[in-house]
C-alpha cells in the first residue's frame, strides 16, 4: 500500500495518462458486467404485522423473525456438525507453530475428537456436564480456544471469556460474580496475574495452561491449594476417561459475555444457543441468496477478539458452512504476514483497521499528481459501477491502481464485513472500489448477538447499516429530550428477536435498563429509517451531556466527523456541563502528518516534536474545524482547543476497549492535566 511501483509509473510516463484512460474505457465498454445482485433494492424491510411501528426484513418468513429452518440446526454444535458434513471433514482450524513454519491445519472431525476427550476431560477434573457449569477461558484466538469452546457445548456447558484489557478489578468481578472455578489459560502470564490475587477470587480452584508449566506458577499454584495442569494433559485424561455427550439445548446458555465497556464494571450479557445461532443463520440467509454461499473453499482469518460476539458471529458463519478458520499469531504487527500466507476469502474489521487502509493508500497516491489524478478516476470509475450493484476485481483500474490493496489482503478476499463502530461512508465507499468485493457494514451490539442489521451486497447505497435480519425486529421510539420522534422515521433503536439476550447474569436493575417488559432491547443508539426500508445511525443516546448553555453534545458524532480529515488517526471529544465549548485530544496521522509537515513548514522532526509545535496545532485545528462544518456539526459542536498526542490510543496502553471503541473515562483520567490547561486557555 505505498502506491504504484516503479513500473507503473514508467507505464504513465511512457503512453500518458491520456491514453491510459482512453484504454481503460475501451476496456470497461468491451467487458461490461452485469449487477452483482438483481434484487429490487427500493424496499428492503416492510412493517410488521404483530409488532407495532416495528419493521422486519422484506425476507422473514411471513413477517415474523425467524430462528432457524432445519430442525437438526438448533445449537451452535449443530452448526458445527453441519460444516463437518459439508466441509466432507475438510480443513477447519489452522495455525502457525512458529513464525517461519507454514500454518498446520487439522479437520472438522479432528476438532470434534479433541473437544470429546476436552469435555471428558474438565468432567473428570470435577466439572458436571450441566449449563450451570461455567468454564473459563482467559486466551488470545487460537485452535485449543476454539476446542475449549466446542467441548463445553458437547458436555451443556457455558462458556465465560476473559481478556488482557479487563484489569484486576474488573477480572476479580467476572470470576466470582461467575462462578468460575475452572479457568483454561494460553500463557504462564495470565496463571501467575490470576494466582497473585487468590485471596480474592477464593472459589477458583483448577488452572488449566496451554503454554509448557513455569516452575514458578507450580510452586505459586501449590501455595495456593490450586490445581495446575497443562492442556494437553486435560486432553489424555479425557481420552482415559470418555464420557457419553450430553449435548446442550436450544435454550442453554452458551455464553456469558462480559461487555468491555467504556464505564464501570463489565456486565455479563447472558447468551442462549438460539440467541448465537439464529444471526449466524440470518447471515448466512443474506449470503446464500446474493451470490456469497459460505462453502469448505473459504477461510478466513481470525484476529479480533473472541471473547466478543463480532468475531465468534463471523466465525460461526464460516464453520457453519464448512469453510477454514485460519488463527494469526497474536501479533497484529504480524497480520499482513499471516493474510499474504493465508490468503482469506472473508476479512471481518473494523473501521479502525479500515481507516488505516485508506490513509496509506491515499499518503501513497499525494507522493505525485499522477498518482493521484490516476487514483481519483479510478475511484470516479468504479464508483459508477458499485453504485450500479457491480462489483468486480477484474477491470482495468483493478489492474492498473488497485490490485496492491487487493493483494496487501491476500488476492482472494470476496466479502469484507465491518462493525462495531461506524465506518465513514467516504471510506466505505473508497473500500467497495478498491477491494472489488462487496463490503457490508452492519449494526448491532453485544446484547443482541452483535447483529440486527446487514447491507445486502450489491445495494450501491451507502451510508446506512441495512435492513433488520430476518430473526428479528427493528423499530424506534422516541426520544423527547434530543427532539427525535418516531413519526418523523427517527428515534432510539430497538431490538426484538431470537438474537435478543436472557439479560445480565446476577444484575436484574442493569437488566431492566437495558430491556423493557415487553422484551425490546433499548440500544442507547438514534436511528433512522431510509425511504428504501435501510437503517441509518445518526447519534448516539448514551454518551450524550449538556454544555453550560443546555445544548446538548453527542462527541462520538463529532469524533466520527473530525476522522474525516486526513491530518487526524483519533480524537476524543470532551465537554462538561459547567462549560460552554468543547475540546480535543487529537492524535496525528503518523503517515501524512510528516509528509504535510515537510511541506506546509518545512520541518522534518519526530512526532514527539510535530505535536508540539504551534503552526501544526493551528494547521490542525483550522483543518477539523473545515471538516466539521462541511460535516454538518453546528458551532456549539466544534471543539476550541486542541492538544496533539504522538501516541495512538490502543488496547494495549488501556485507551481502547478490545472492539476499538475510545474508553471515555480512561480518557479523561489520563488526560486531565491537558483538558484542564485546555480550558484555562479558553477563559
Amino acid at each position: 500500500m505505498r502506491g504504484f511501483s516503479r513500473m507503473d509509473d514508467y507505464v504513465l510516463k511512457l503512453v500518458g495518462t491520456g491514453t491510459v484512460v482512453a484504454t481503460a474505457a475501451a476496456y470497461m465498454l468491451m467487458n461490461k458486467h452485469k449487477p452483482f445482485n438483481n434484487c429490487d433494492f427500493s424496499e428492503q424491510s416492510i412493517e410488521a404485522e404483530e409488532e407495532k411501528d416495528a419493521k422486519i426484513s422484506r425476507q422473514a418468513k411471513d413477517g415474523k423473525p425467524v430462528a432457524f429452518e432445519e430442525e437438526d440446526v438448533r445449537t451452535l454444535s449443530d452448526a458445527f456438525k453441519r460444516g463437518a458434513r459439508l466441509s466432507n471433514n475438510g480443513r477447519c482450524l489452522g495455525w502457525k507453530p512458529s513464525a517461519t513454519e507454514p500454518y498446520t491445519w487439522i479437520s472438522y472431525n479432528d476438532v470434534l475428537t479433541k473437544a470429546s476427550h476436552i469435555g471428558a476431560g474438565l468432567i473428570a477434573v470435577g466439572q458436571t456436564p450441566e449449563n450451570s457449569t461455567h468454564i473459563g477461558i482467559y486466551s488470545q484466538n487460537r485452535a485449543e480456544y476454539f476446542i475449549a469452546e466446542q467441548a463445553s457445548y458437547l458436555y451443556s456447558m457455558c462458556i465465560v471469556p476473559l481478556y488482557d484489557t479487563l484489569g484486576v478489578e474488573a477480572c476479580n468481578h467476572i470470576i466470582v460474580q461467575a462462578e468460575l472455578n475452572l479457568i483454561i489459560c494460553d500463557k504462564n502470564e495470565k496463571v501467575k496475574n490470576l494466582l497473585g490475587r487468590m485471596s480474592e477470587t477464593p472459589n477458583l480452584k483448577t488452572l488449566v495452561v496451554m503454554e509448557k508449566l513455569s516452575e514458578e506458577n507450580e510452586t505459586l499454584a501449590k501455595q495456593h491449594g490450586v490445581q495446575l495442569m497443562q492442556y494437553e494433559d486435560l486432553e489424555k485424561k479425557g481420552e482415559a476417561a470418555p464420557q457419553e455427550p450430553k449435548p446442550c439445548k436450544p435454550e442453554d446458555l452458551a455464553v456469558i459475555c462480559y461487555t468491555s465497556g467504556t464505564t464501570g464494571l463489565p456486565k455479563g450479557a447472558m447468551l442462549t444457543h438460539e440467541n448465537c445461532l439464529a444471526p449466524v443463520l440470518a447471515c448466512g440467509y443474506i449470503f446464500n441468496n446474493n451470490n456469497l454461499v459460505m462453502t469448505p473453499d473459504d477461510c478466513l482469518v481470525s484476529y479480533l477478539p473472541l471473547a466478543h460476539s463480532y468475531e465468534r458471529l463471523c466465525e460461526a458463519c464460516m464453520y457453519s458452512g464448512g469453510g477454514r478458520i485460519g488463527f494469526f499469531q497474536g501479533d497484529v504487527r504480524k497480520l499482513l504476514d499471516d493474510i499474504k500466507e493465508l490468503q482469506p476469502t472473508v476479512f471481518p474489521s473494523v473501521p479502525r483497521l479500515l481507516n488505516r487502509v485508506y490513509d496509506k493508500v491515499m499518503a501513497g497516491a499525494s507522493a505525485s499528481a499522477v498518482k493521484s489524478r490516476m487514483l481519483a478516476w479510478a475511484l470516479s470509475s468504479k464508483e459508477k459501477e458499485v453504485k450500479g450493484g457491480i462489483i468486480r476485481s477484474d477491470s482495468w483500474w483493478d489492474k492498473l491502481v488497485f490490485s496492491k490493496v487487493q493483494q496487501t489482503l491476500g488476492g482472494k478476499v470476496r466479502l469484507i464485513t465491518t462493525g462495531s463502530a461506524p465506518l465513514s461512508p467516504k471510506i466505505l465507499m473508497f473500500l467497495r472500489c478498491c477491494a472489488g468485493c462487496p463490503v457490508l457494514e452492519g449494526y448491532g451490539q453485544t446484547e443482541c448477538s452483535a447483529i440486527c442489521s446487514l447491507q445486502v451486497p450489491g445495494d450501491g447505497e451507502i451510508g446506512n447499516v441495512g435492513p433488520p435480519l430476518r430473526c428479528n425486529y427493528v423499530k424506534l421510539v422516541d426520544v423527547p429530550d434530543m427532539n427525535y420522534m418516531a413519526k418523523d422515521d427517527k428515534g432510539e433503536v430497538c431490538i426484538k428477536g431470537p438474537n435478543v439476550f436472557k439479560g445480565y447474569l446476577k444484575d436484574p436493575e442493569k437488566t431492566k435498563e437495558a430491556m423493557d417488559e415487553d422484551g425490546w432491547l433499548h440500544s442507547g443508539d438514534i436511528g433512522q429509517w431510509m425511504p428504501n426500508g435501510c437503517l441509518k445511525i445518526i447519534d448516539r443516546k448514551k454518551n450524550i451531556f449538556k454544555l453550560a448553555q443546555g445544548e446538548y453534545i453527542a462527541p462520538e458524532k463529532i469524533e466520527n466527523v473530525y476522522v474525516r480529515s486526513t491530518l487526524v488517526a483519533q480524537v476524543f471529544i470532551h465537554g462538561e456541563s459547567l462549560k460552554s465549548s468543547l475540546v480535543a485530544i487529537i492524535v496525528p496521522d503518523p503517515d501524512t502528518l510528516p509528509g504535510y509537515a515537510k511541506e506546509k513548514f518545512n520541518l522534518s522532526v519526530s512526532m514527539e516534536e510535530l505535536c508540539k509545535n504551534e503552526d501544526i496545532k493551528k494547521a490542525i485545528l483550522d483543518d477539523i474545524t473545515s471538516v466539521g462544518k462541511k460535516g454538518g456539526l453546528a458551532s456549539f459542536e466544534q471543539a476550541k482547543d486542541i492538544y496533539l498526542h504522538p501516541e495512538l490510543f490502543s488496547v494495549e496502553n488501556q485507551l481502547l476497549t478490545p472492539t476499538f471503541k475510545a474508553k471515555r473515562n480512561e480518557l479523561k483520567v489520563f488526560f486531565k492535566t491537558q483538558i484542564e490547561d485546555m480550558y484555562k486557555n479558553l477563559q
